[in-house]
């Protein structure tokens, strides 16, 4: 089993293929196993890097506390220590924070961003979202990961093909361990680094779904900030695009991860 003890905790991860790294960042509650539609694909022209999170998957699960700062000093030691050099990322939901977090930290670790579902701050505003993340807590606490994951394999997962992706859905779910989800969840309720994103230095990619918990206008706002961000919106997609809408999702950061490639070898031959 590939893990590395990174700041204290136990972190697996995965490698596959060959040529640039591209890492890729699971959402809360998940895992690599987020990824499985993606490890293939991707890593016929990449080095693909999963990894499970701190609190996560086959990791470890120290009792905290836990926060965004630490899951990105977390990935930045495991990219030092693996030797990756700068570094494509990826990041799903939560993934997406880490994400950011680790591209601001970390600047020099950082090839391009692609950024999926996911933002620079989580604040509620007002009751309404208060009480979401209230329920999340109040469920798990009092009924479990089961069923915080039926509740949501429900939301995100509702066409009636869907029933067995809802099913997988609900069994990685129902393996989380509820201590290290709380501290997760803990953790992004109330981050921002919505006042930095300005300082974004490389390209740039933001996916939405477009029947995603935010609308797609939120994330275009937040992109005008990033300096040359691109937003593309998938459509028939909730929150978990990787998963619902994978051939459009994989085409879409293939196409992008590209572009990069062609920029840096028109460089090297103007050089």
């Amino acid at each position: 089993m590939p893990d590395l003890e990174i700041n204290g905790v136990r972190l697996y991860y995965q490698r596959s293929g060959r040529g640039e790294p591209l890492l890729l960042l699971h959402g809360l509650g998940s895992s690599v196993l987020d990824w499985e539609r993606q490890v293939d694909v991707f890593s016929t022209g990449f080095e693909v890097i999963t990894l499970d999170l701190r609190g996560h998957g086959r990791s470890g699960k120290p009792p905290g506390p836990y926060s965004l700062a630490l899951f990105a000093a977390d990935v930045n030691e495991l990219v030092q220590t693996l030797r990756l050099g700068p570094v494509h990322v990826l990041g799903l939901s939560m993934g997406g924070m880490v994400a950011f977090q680790w591209a601001l930290d970390y600047p020099q670790s950082a090839r391009s961003l692609i950024i999926v579902n996911s933002g620079p701050e989580l604040v509620p505003r007002g009751w309404r979202e208060r009480w979401q993340f209230t329920k999340r807590r109040w469920i798990v606490r009092m009924l479990g990961m089961r069923r915080m994951g039926k509740v949501l394999a429900e939301q995100l997962l509702p066409e009636p093909d869907q029933e067995t992706l809802r099913a997988a859905f609900v069994e990685r779910w129902a393996a989380n361990e509820p201590r290290a989800y709380l501290q997760s969840l803990r953790a992004i309720v109330g981050w921002s680094v919505a006042g930095r994103i300005s300082q974004l230095q490389i390209p740039c990619l933001i996916i939405s779904g477009d029947a995603d918990y935010t609308p797609v206008a939120a994330k275009r706002a937040y992109a005008a900030s990033i300096p040359g961000a691109e937003v593309v919106e998938i459509a028939n997609s909730r929150h978990m695009t990787p998963i619902d809408q994978p051939s459009a999702f994989n085409q879409a950061v293939l196409e992008f991860l590209a572009r990069q490639t062609r920029q840096v070898s028109a460089g090297r031959r103007s050089s």
